[in-house]
């Protein structure tokens, strides 16, 4: 095995990384308790209770590199990885020691079966697993096969009047603390359109996080 980050050959008590590597991963050290640049994010455009995002994404990074094996590598496994790290921090720190449900942001029908996986399902399951929380991948529903910046031509029009993403499942979602996951955040556009969507159950609470996002500077 070798490093996803610099392919150097991995010791037998490394995994994925190698230990340089792994120590110079940028964690953002946001938390779910203080006021931080991915809450400013969404400011003015959705009501959610918090979010916050584990490592920064950069061009030509050890993150990029990590995320694009996950993505188009099969390399499924970075996600479990990323998600124990992560998932551990936040029960030692008990930044959200209330959540019932964690959600990926789906895939469409037709990209999940082409990818054989949903890149954020075992980072949003290790996840769940640390907070103690359920895990649902079959209540937010992606309508349509597109990216969510679409706002053009045909496919702009369709949108005017369906949702990109939908639930299949109302009930299930009142008066939950729900976390919402995806693998990098950039715009916000996509949590703010699922989010939207989650909304739709009443009482519902939206808490906001993601393997990485871009570094905001505001």
């Amino acid at each position: 095995m070798v490093c996803f980050g610099c392919n150097t050959h991995l010791n037998r008590r490394e995994e994925h990384l190698c230990t340089v590597c792994r120590n110079h991963l940028p964690l953002t050290d946001y938390t779910f308790n203080d006021e931080n640049p991915i809450d400013r994010i969404f400011y003015g455009r959705i009501r959610i209770k918090k979010a916050s995002s584990f490592l920064f994404f950069t061009e030509n990074s050890i993150v990029q590199s990590l995320i694009h094996h996950l993505k188009y590598k099969n390399q499924e496994q970075i996600g479990g990885f990323l998600g124990d790290w992560y998932g551990q921090i936040l029960k030692e720190n008990q930044f959200l020691d209330k959540i019932d449900i964690v959600i990926p942001v789906p895939l469409h029908k037709k990209k999940l079966k082409k990818r054989g996986y949903n890149q954020v399902s075992e980072f949003a399951k290790h996840l769940a697993r640390h907070l103690n929380a359920d895990y649902f991948d079959d209540i937010l529903i992606k309508t349509a096969n597109t990216k969510t910046q679409t706002t053009k031509g045909r496919m702009g029009r369709w949108l005017e009047n369906n949702a990109l993403y939908t639930l299949s499942d109302v009930v299930s979602l009142k008066n939950k603390n729900v976390l919402l996951v995806d693998d990098v955040i950039t715009s916000g556009a996509t949590m703010e359109i699922c989010s939207k969507a989650l909304q739709k159950a009443e009482g519902v609470n939206v808490y906001l996080t993601s393997m990485a996002t871009v570094p905001q500077f505001q």
